[in-house]
């Protein structure tokens, strides 16, 4: 269900109930300069924030668009009920004790009590809408009246807060908390947030994602709109969520689905508050989709070796000039200057604002985007006007090419609020902190994610997983179309000698019923005949394979049903070392064949698949069908877990699936 929000948003009207925290919300609408009416209502006060106060809602003069509840959460629910039966346009419930205290039942009983009518939280802080001066927000904040900015929604009070401090010119339109989210949730909120045309961009700070499928409708309809989404996803540790003891299970946490799922929506994901401003502060200049070709200049040697060190980890590159652009440049700057990228252009020019001009604008014409670092002095102890014709250049530079120029302070501080603001209307966005810089940058240059792109709906939660015996795990595959070895299987060891000159030594036999048969000595490699061979304790069965030989390389791939995501592919460089390694990537289903040889190339090993240093080639393509085969697996049967298969043993030519896992659901 989609509840109109617009009046809890941007009221015309506001009610406030409660004592010390309504006092709160009564002054921060005077103090931002709300032109409406503000009703506090109070059993027993006359006034409260020098505002005239009602007994009750019956005695308001109108109907509130938005109401601020302020008072404790059984009172909650008998004031909820009475906005929602009188058309109220929406509240914020700020009591706490509900579903977080093991209160689950009044929680439902405070839903039931809305109805249709929009509520945040309960738990929540509320919403600040800093274009029309409307505060539903019982705290101090940092922010101030702006025409047009970004949204900030979070699941956290605190934190947002916190944001609404900072002092790098980021114009911030709104700041909304969801608390527990019982009825309005994020996808929602962050809809009716972007709904409004002055909102440019939405930064979330976000603990999980109710609905995988809206949010991600959310995000390709924002960027059709032009409007980048950046978050911190917090909780990225791994909750104990898996049934299935597996590889996959272990190199797929720790945040990989949900990063995975982040990044294939088109969410620029970051780790730090501080690069999530500073995300936000390039997508209100300029939108999302930063292109890739970055340059970078600076006055100092030592500034461009910086830029060069923190950009490689960062995955930043910095193509070298052009020849007309080298020309160019050694004809303005002389024979002494290195014509490089990062471009270190000496102090030659410094003052000189024509020749610093042509400098900086014959540099930025051939990339998609330019970095500037340029640190002004201090302006309480320093003079900084000899700075002044390096910005006017870094302006003249963005507006003659039309592309993102970047002034860029190597430390925070050195960059004054005042001074941000003014470059950023003369549409120029100034970044704070190099480190900060470059990953925001990177976060900004996100692809947007594949049209129409949807993750399968989460599955129930699964009771019972069961083991299935790797010999009818491997027919499974085979009907799937996975290649697999020839083998042989039985209860006991003396049968399987009976079966065993069906197939071609050597062989491998493995005993059955353990997920992880190295760790259980239940591998047995090269063998030419069963005589001798011991049992293997706590083994429910054996099967004898033909060893698969001429393997370029071992591969991992594990698909598992997430209860958020639907379902993740994991692809990595496999074998018994496959978690010393950690050297995967995880994808949320469906992918498509290309998605997936985008994915294996972004491995750290992925040269030794790729015939490096003169290694035969893996035959890639067939990893990717496999890949592709496993996930119409899946998606056709849904008792199915988890499939990992580890390793695929891939060759010059084909791959062989040596080892299988399966978990199904059980009734």
């Amino acid at each position: 269900m989609t509840r109109d929000l617009s009046r809890l948003l941007r009221p015309r009207s506001i009610a406030v109930l409660g004592s010390s925290w309504a006092k709160n919300v009564v002054e921060q609408c005077q103090k931002m300069g709300f032109d409406g009416p503000v009703w506090p209502v109070h059993p027993t006060r006359d006034e409260i924030g020098g505002v005239k106060c009602y007994r009750s809602l019956g005695d308001l003069p109108g109907v509130p668009d938005a109401t601020f509840i302020g008072v404790n959460r059984h009172a909650t629910l008998d004031v909820v009920a009475e906005l929602a039966a009188m058309g109220a346009g929406g509240a914020t419930c700020f009591a706490s004790g509900w579903e977080e205290a093991g209160e689950a039942d009044l929680q439902a009983k405070l839903v039931a009590a809305a109805g249709d009518m929009p509520i945040l939280g309960p738990n929540c802080y509320g919403v600040i809408n800093y274009l029309d001066g409307a505060l539903l927000w019982p705290d101090q904040h940092g922010g101030k009246r702006v025409e047009r900015g970004v949204a900030l929604l979070s699941q956290s009070s605190n934190i947002v807060i916190n944001l609404t401090m900072q002092k790098r010119g980021l114009p911030v339109a709104y700041v909304a908390c969801l608390g527990n989210a019982a009825q309005v949730g994020l996808s929602e909120l962050a809809g009716a947030l972007l709904a409004d045309e002055r909102v440019t961009a939405l930064g979330l700070y976000i603990e999980g994602i109710a609905d995988a499928p809206a949010f991600a409708g959310l995000v390709e309809a924002a960027r059709k709109a032009g409007k980048g989404i950046v978050a911190i996803k917090s909780g990225k540790t791994e909750l104990s969520r898996t049934a299935a003891a597996s590889h996959t299970a272990s190199l797929a946490g720790g945040g990989a689905a949900s990063s995975a799922f982040l990044r294939q929506a088109g969410v620029a994901e970051v780790n730090t508050l501080s690069e999530l401003l500073e995300t936000l502060k390039i997508y209100h200049g300029y939108g999302p989709g930063l292109g890739t070709r970055l340059c970078s200049l600076s006055c100092s040697g030592g500034e461009a070796g910086l830029v060069a060190d923190l950009a490689e980890p960062a995955g930043i590159d910095f193509p070298p000039p052009s020849d007309a652009q080298r020309q160019r440049l050694g004809e303005i700057l002389g024979p002494i200057v290195a014509i490089a990228n990062p471009l270190d252009y000496h102090t030659f020019i410094w003052g000189d604002g024509p020749r610093t001009t042509d400098v900086f604008t014959t540099m930025l014409a051939g990339y998609d985007a330019g970095i500037y670092i340029i640190d002004p002095p201090r302006p309480d102890r320093c003079d900084p006007a000899w700075y002044q014709p390096a910005m006017d250049a870094i302006v003249s530079a963005h507006k003659t090419t039309g592309k993102p120029a970047f002034p860029v302070a190597s430390i925070p501080e050195n960059f004054e609020e005042d001074r941000a603001e003014c470059m950023m209307a003369d549409g120029v966005v100034t970044l704070m902190g190099l480190e900060s810089a470059l990953g925001a940058i990177k976060a900004a240059q996100t692809p947007a994610g594949r049209a129409g792109w949807r993750p399968w709906p989460a599955p129930p939660e699964a009771a019972n997983a069961q083991l299935m015996p790797e010999g009818e795990a491997k027919l499974k595959l085979a009907a799937a179309g996975v290649t697999v070895p020839k083998g042989v299987s039985a209860p006991t060891l003396d049968a399987l000698k009976t079966k065993v000159g069906e197939i071609a030594a050597p062989f491998a036999l493995k005993g059955m019923g353990f997920a992880h048969k190295t760790e259980a000595g239940a591998v047995r490699l090269g063998l030419a005949s069963l005589d001798g061979q011991a049992e293997m304790a706590g083994a429910t069965g054996y099967l004898a394979e033909e060893m698969v030989t001429g393997a370029v390389g071992e591969v991992l791939l594990g698909l598992r049903r997430d209860p958020v995501y639907g379902m993740t592919i994991t692809i990595g460089m496999g074998g018994v070392t496959a978690e010393v390694l950690a050297d995967t990537v995880t994808l949320v289903a469906p992918v498509t064949e290309d998605e997936v040889a985008a994915a294996l190339k972004r491995l750290r090993l992925w040269p030794l698949l790729d015939g490096y240093r003169g290694r035969k080639r893996a035959d890639v393509a067939a990893i990717v069908q496999a890949a592709v085969r496993l996930q119409e697996l899946m998606a056709v049967e849904p008792h199915l877990k988890e499939i990992e298969i580890n390793p695929l043993m891939v060759r010059e030519s084909g791959a062989v699936a040596v080892d299988a896992v399966i978990w199904e659901d059980q009734p």
